[in-house]
């Protein structure tokens, strides 16, 4: 009997041993990220219309504010996991804000304060538009109602057509930015090799408006390899695809916004090995992030 205690008692420290084993790689692994936010993601929870975080939204008047058009802003209802990166949106050539109201519940769902805005005019250029997105940046962060929600340190912008232009320039005036992604940019500036913000470009094949010969793909090679960068084009779609509810979209900026402005290596999974080319995607080339 006395051997048989001793070995149950040996056997049951080894348990013990290894429980903690276990226990403090997770508890390390949360301590270097402390900003992850939800649950584990899966290929379904990226893809799903809505997120696990309960938003709201609440307007912005132009005549309240300075240096961009007003907006709407779309936030998660509960900081019960703390506060939140946030991410500037802005419209393209003769469009408002309405054009990518989709994007907002649905990237703020997974736990980010999102900034769709309205520029100063419908047909501001690409420079213009990037001081527009600086400047909604500026005003979500020190003056919004939701201020005290947003981790000043993670931002990223995002835009479509000359507001994806504007996102490019933004990148390039704001390196301390954490992510950006132009979708279907337009810009008669071609070389962003001073970007040094991780950025993922999203162009369209069919795309006759800003043809992705020439405007995304060099843009996307013009940013050095060193910054982190995704090049995705979008199967048959068209300079507008941006403009309508679209997965393949928001399933890669959710995972490129949560990878860099949450460092969130749980998304990494979808980024790196490249996705294949399929239905949606005709093409992708990126760094592989951090390999």
């Amino acid at each position: 009997m006395p051997t048989l205690t001793a070995r149950a008692a040996k056997t049951a420290l080894a348990a013990a041993l290894t429980a903690a084993a276990i226990a403090v790689p997770q508890t390390a692994r949360a301590a270097d990220n402390p900003y992850e936010r939800g649950p584990a993601p899966t290929q379904q929870s990226i893809e799903a219309l809505r997120g696990p975080f309960a938003t709201s939204q609440t307007s912005v008047s132009s005549l309240g504010v300075t240096g961009f058009g007003g907006g709407t802003i779309y936030y998660p209802t509960s900081t019960a996991e703390g506060t939140f990166g946030a991410v500037a949106v802005a419209p393209g050539y003769t469009a408002d804000q309405t054009s990518m109201a989709w994007l907002g519940p649905r990237l703020a769902s997974q736990g980010f304060v999102i900034f769709t805005i309205d520029t100063l005019t419908r047909l501001d250029q690409p420079d213009s538009r990037a001081r527009q997105l600086e400047a909604a940046l500026d005003y979500l962060t020190q003056r919004s109602t939701v201020r005290t929600r947003i981790d000043t340190t993670r931002l990223g912008v995002m835009g479509h057509s000359m507001g994806g232009g504007g996102t490019l320039e933004a990148a390039e005036d704001r390196p301390q930015l954490q992510a950006a992604i132009p979708l279907t940019p337009w810009d008669l500036q071609k070389n962003f090799s001073d970007v040094r913000v991780p950025t993922m470009v999203i162009g369209a094949q069919a795309d006759t408006v800003a043809p992705v010969a020439t405007h995304s793909q060099p843009f996307y090679e013009s940013i050095p390899a060193a910054s982190e960068k995704a090049y995705l084009e979008l199967a048959g779609a068209s300079h507008f695809a941006p403009n309508t509810s679209n997965t393949t979209i928001a399933k890669y900026s959710i995972s490129w916004l949560k990878r860099y402005i949450d460092n969130d290596t749980r998304y990494d999974q979808f980024l790196c090995p490249a996705p294949s080319r399929d239905l949606t995607i005709s093409e992708y080339r990126d760094t592989c992030p951090n390999s």
